[in-house]
């Protein structure tokens, strides 16, 4: 919402009979202003119209006639318009503002306890915001101890993963090399296995060949008789020449 134009004096005493007896009329503002000077009625309708164009005041038509209700609350206005007058007129000195308004005449006994109500609440209100900066102040110190320990938390956390991943690394390198050796393992295996077969078919092309042996051994040993038997076959054929030769000498 915009902040609301400023009232002239004559502007807030309409407002307050429109705050303490709601949406009135112009003849109800006219009649009920409290500085009790008399005017005339199209002046208290121009103060109305000039809160219109200001939008302090809002109007509506019941019936024939015009009523007007505040755009804003008591609070809104007053706070500001009170707020001038304490510097303009005392200088922010508020125990002085107060004392004059009280000299301006006398209090009922309603409005007595009015007021020692709302001291009473203004000291609550003291009190309070007195332990909500005592409570910010606690915090700010903590949050900035926590400040000040979280950065030597956080570099912990950040070296504790390097060396969790400083010891998996060799242990994950270990494991690659293992499964690298035994793959490598399994390809000379599979290579070996053709090489091996082919060795045996070798050495089994290979043993006819140590079987011939003991056939020369016999052949050998079948062959030493026979040059014996060969030798002593001329032995044999010269002595029946000299037995042929000695009966044909003694038939002569």
């Amino acid at each position: 919402m915009a902040r609301p134009s400023h009232p002239s004096n004559l502007e807030l005493q309409a407002l307050s009979v429109i705050w303490h007896h709601g949406p009135s009329t112009v003849a109800t503002i006219h009649e009920s202003l409290p500085d009790g000077k008399e005017r005339a009625y199209t002046t208290v309708l121009s103060v109305m119209q000039s809160l219109e164009r200001k939008s302090l005041v809002k109007r509506a038509r019941v019936g024939r006639a015009h009523v007007y209700e505040a755009a804003y609350s008591q609070d809104v206005i007053v706070q500001r318009a009170t707020h001038d007058f304490l510097t303009n007129a005392f200088g922010g000195r508020l125990d002085e503002a107060i004392l004059a308004i009280l000299s301006a005449g006398t209090l009922t006994p309603d409005e007595k306890t009015n007021i020692e109500r709302e001291l009473q609440r203004h000291k609550a209100m003291a009190a309070k915001k007195t332990a909500k900066k005592a409570a910010a102040k606690t915090a700010t110190k903590a949050v900035k101890k926590v400040a000040k320990k979280a950065p030597a938390k956080k570099a912990a956390a950040k070296t504790a993963p390097a060396k969790k991943a400083a010891t998996k690394a060799p242990a994950k390198k270990a494991v690659k090399t293992a499964k690298k050796a035994s793959k490598k393992v399994a390809k000379s295996a599979k290579k070996a296995g053709p090489a091996k077969k082919a060795a045996k078919k070798t050495v089994a092309k290979k043993a006819p060949v140590k079987k011939a042996a003991p056939a020369k051994k016999a052949a050998v040993k079948s062959a030493a008789p026979a040059k014996k038997t060969a030798k002593k076959a001329p032995a044999k054929k010269a002595a029946k020449k000299v037995t042929k030769k000695a009966a044909k000498k003694a038939a002569k």
